[in-house]
């Protein structure tokens, strides 16, 4: 969800009103995509590397985020919605936070309509290294490590891969985000910032992504004319 500073550049306006404007944009998706019947939805909402931004952004950050759970909570869980949070809530976040964090987690974990993972305090990296250090401490020989067995020690191990990445205001990086689940996704890069990205936008790089051709590495090999 990249956009908000320079959202608020383009309008004078401190870097903290475009974290504010984003709220409408995360719950006009959150909507959309449940209307679309997308059993799962991620959003990446703050990285381990957001830690080195200034303390009042980030303080900023904290209270939004609890004020959006507060003030949503009921909602979400309301249409179905399962809330998971992949990161460490638990250790930088504020308790007062953690404790909101843990709250709507609770409330909605029997929730199947959608499953909607925040992650928050996020690294896709050092998910992959807990993932390896797990694996050492379960004793697993190397001979038994396998793309599965791996994937059964990262973060939440029933997410499925990532079909789609809709990076928005048209930069074109990873930014450490999921990367083991990412590594066959499609992605789409449009150019509007996210404080505008609204559930037009979210159906338009829908349409993009039905109209591509996923081969995951393999060739497709034409069907010959007059056989089936």
């Amino acid at each position: 969800m990249d956009g908000n500073g320079r959202w608020a550049a383009q309008r004078s306006l401190p870097r903290t009103a475009g974290h504010k404007a984003a709220e409408t944009a995360v719950i006009d998706v959150i909507e959309a995509a449940h209307a679309a019947g997308i059993p799962w939805l991620s959003l990446f909402a703050f990285s381990t590397e957001n830690w080195r931004r200034p303390d009042g952004e980030v303080d900023f950050l904290m209270e939004l985020v609890r004020r959006t759970i507060r003030k949503h909570a009921l909602t979400l869980h309301a249409r179905g919605i399962r809330c998971r949070f992949l990161g460490d809530s638990d250790i930088r976040i504020p308790p007062d936070l953690a404790r909101d964090i843990a709250d709507l987690t609770t409330l909605t974990r029997d929730n199947r309509r959608m499953t909607l993972t925040v992650a928050f305090d996020h690294g896709g990296r050092r998910d992959i290294v807990r993932a390896a250090r797990s694996l050492i401490r379960n004793r697993v020989p190397a001979e038994q490590v396998t793309e599965e067995s791996f994937a059964h020690h990262l973060p939440y191990p029933d997410t499925p891969d990532v079909d789609l990445v809709i990076r928005t205001s048209g930069e074109h990086r990873i930014s450490n985000f999921m990367l083991w689940q990412v590594a066959y996704a499609e992605w789409t890069f449009p150019h509007v910032l996210w404080p505008d990205f609204r559930a037009t936008h979210f159906w338009e790089c829908l349409d993009s992504y039905r109209g591509r051709e996923r081969r995951f590495g393999a060739v497709r090999i034409p069907t010959p004319t007059g056989k089936s």
